[in-house]
């Protein structure tokens, strides 16, 4: 099994190594470690961190004392999750290629699943669904999943914030996510992203009940903050960057707004 081919051409190139230290994405990747670290089960738990590219989180979570297992279908992503692991004081446990619909971990031996970006690069319904059952068949009773999507309306509020409306590609490109969820980047702008699907937070919900999770909670990661247009220089102010964190943390579970981050959070657990 494979991610679809223009896909795995993206990550080839695109240096997601050092996308969360740029711009908005360092919003999303602090978000996601403050979350995180709310729900997950005290170290030392075994996680399987499944489209954990370099090895970002997967190298923060073994510092702090998790054992970690790092899943990715990028060869090139996993080798240099490789090289970063050279260099850790507490290395992640074991790094394998791999699609997240057919994962090498044996039945039931993870206390948490971390789905980072398998999900929403998976358009069709049928190979969510079997990504998510993955998931539960490598982990425990009452095992934890949290997965991460991009939010339906991603593309309208970046476009509105970057002034991407002169470009008609991209305009056909943001109407499609809006009316269907599946997003697709016809032109030579990595900046548009790729193949991908782009869940309102129903759908996301919807597909973690149908995995037979239970007690499904979704987070808005980023809140509003990510689509501010002075976001570097707010974010390099103490005050505003914290207020940034703040509000994101004051709405993160607002049903009226989750769908305003660029990123959700869907957290599950696996039926005894």
């Amino acid at each position: 099994m494979e991610p679809p081919l223009e896909v795995v051409a993206y990550y080839e190139q695109f240096a997601e190594e050092s996308r969360l230290e740029s711009g908005p994405f360092k919003l999303e990747f602090e978000r996601t470690k403050d979350i995180l670290v709310r729900v997950l089960p005290p170290p030392p738990a075994r996680i399987v961190d499944i489209g954990g590219a370099a090895g970002v989180y997967s190298a923060w979570l073994a510092g702090l004392g998790y054992e970690v297992h790092l899943v990715d279908a990028s060869p090139r992503l996993v080798e240099a999750a490789r090289r970063l692991n050279t260099t850790l004081p507490k290395p992640i446990a074991s790094l394998a290629v791999a699609d997240a619909r057919s994962l090498p971990q044996p039945a039931g031996t993870a206390d948490v699943v971390l789905i980072m970006g398998p999900l929403y690069h998976l358009p069709s319904a049928a190979d969510r669904a079997a990504a998510l059952s993955e998931a539960t068949r490598v982990l425990v009773p009452s095992g934890l999943v949290v997965v991460a999507a991009i939010s339906r309306y991603a593309s309208a509020l970046d476009g509105l914030a970057r002034g991407l409306a002169v470009d008609s590609a991209f305009v056909r490109m943001r109407n499609r996510d809006l009316l269907d969820g599946q997003h697709r980047n016809d032109t030579d702008r990595p900046d548009y992203f790729t193949t991908a699907y782009f869940h309102r937070p129903e759908d996301l919900r919807r597909e973690l009940d149908a995995a037979g999770f239970e007690k499904v909670a979704l987070f808005g990661v980023e809140g509003p903050g990510w689509i501010v247009g002075d976001f570097e220089n707010r974010w390099a102010e103490r005050v505003l960057r914290d207020d940034i964190m703040e509000v994101a943390r004051a709405l993160e579970a607002e049903p009226s707004i989750l769908g305003a981050s660029a990123h959700l959070l869907g957290i599950g657990r696996r039926a005894v």
